[in-house]
């Protein structure tokens, strides 16, 4: 992989996820992969009540010709990565059209409400069932249970950047996140990280 075009400019990501995820740091490296590309990647975040496990959100906009906003406009997001399968759900009938594609982990992570017994929250099939007609494409990958079997969750990013390389839909390169991941990243953790990199992509070659 790494030798996708874009297929349109600009192609709008969304990253999604909840508070204590990884998911700024997640959105970052893949920014800084696609600027290796020779690629203007432009980077907006919102931020719920992240302290919490609130909702956290990163647009990236990718494009050869020039820089954009950095809010991806309503129905106009090209790919979803959910860190968190529920917020998948939420934001797919807000950003998504009819050619949206989406990756998502699928291991929840409960709200207090859920936690508490005030709310239920869905079951993994029933999520998948939610985004049939929400979706051109979907991928969903358990890159938490993986990541645990590498000794931490926070290698889940990981697993899921490579996930995301392995759909094909924008330019990426193993390369290019050994490179970033190399200057960010305490040295020790290389290896393990492209460890990740390689499981992710495997996972989604698994459901072709």
């Amino acid at each position: 992989m790494g030798q996708a075009e874009l297929s349109k400019d600009p192609y709008n990501i969304i990253i999604t996820g909840v508070g204590g995820q990884g998911n700024v740091l997640a959105s970052r490296i893949l920014g800084n992969m696609l600027v290796r590309r020779g690629l203007y990647v432009t980077i907006g975040e919102t931020f719920g009540a992240s302290q919490r496990g609130g909702s956290v959100m990163s647009h990236l906009r990718v494009s050869k010709k020039s820089s954009w906003s950095p809010q991806i406009p309503k129905n106009q997001a090209d790919m979803i990565m959910a860190l968190e399968p529920s917020e998948a759900v939420r934001l797919l009938p807000v950003y998504g059209h009819q050619k949206v594609k989406l990756l998502s982990n699928s291991r929840a992570i409960l709200p207090v409400d859920v936690i508490a017994g005030n709310q239920k929250y869905p079951t993994i099939d029933e999520i998948k069932d939610s985004v049939k007609n929400l979706t051109e494409e979907a991928w969903f990958i358990n890159a938490t249970e993986e990541s645990l079997k590498l000794g931490n969750p926070i290698f889940g990013n990981s697993i899921m950047l490579g996930a995301l390389a392995e759909t094909n839909v924008i330019p990426m390169s193993k390369d290019d996140f050994e490179a970033v991941i190399s200057e960010s990243m305490p040295p020790d953790t290389v290896k393990t990280n492209l460890t990740a990199y390689d499981l992710g992509g495997d996972l989604v070659r698994q459901q072709a």
